[in-house]
């Protein structure tokens, strides 16, 4: 039987590689799961939560703050612009980055401001505090 191999990259270092059962990932069409024999692919990600599920059932999941997929020959490569598990997250400072960038959406004011940069920030942010609070914590 053939065997579907992960390997996610961050910016900082290679963060994963091995043999799973599935992967679902936040296309920025939309969610989608890759499993043994898929199809060839190339799409970008979202801003987001991957999950990883290995063959003996347990699932993994990450936040993820975009990045692209390659799926070719059972063999899956994420390049991630961010991961962290839900542990890895600090409450606060997602808090804290989510009221900046509605502060800054908020004033229209500063010619400078580059409104799709501050957009992302607010997804970043309030992606992870929604992560935490699925994976994590019912009362964040």
């Amino acid at each position: 039987m053939a065997e579907l191999k992960l390997e996610i990259i961050t910016p900082a270092k290679p963060f994963y590689k091995g043999v799973i059962k599935s992967v679902t990932v936040p296309g920025t069409a939309g969610s989608f799961q890759v499993l043994v024999n898929h199809a060839p692919l190339l799409s970008t990600l979202d801003i987001g939560v991957v999950k990883v599920e290995f063959q003996d059932g347990k699932k993994t999941y990450y936040s993820v703050g975009g990045g692209s997929i390659e799926v070719d020959k059972n063999n899956v490569l994420i390049l991630v612009d961010s991961l962290e598990s839900p542990e890895d997250i600090d409450v606060e400072r997602a808090k804290n980055a989510a009221d900046r960038a509605k502060k800054r959406l908020a004033d229209r004011s500063d010619k400078m401001l580059d409104v799709q940069r501050a957009e992302n920030a607010l997804r970043r942010a309030l992606n992870r505090l929604q992560f935490v609070e699925k994976y994590i914590r019912r009362e964040v």
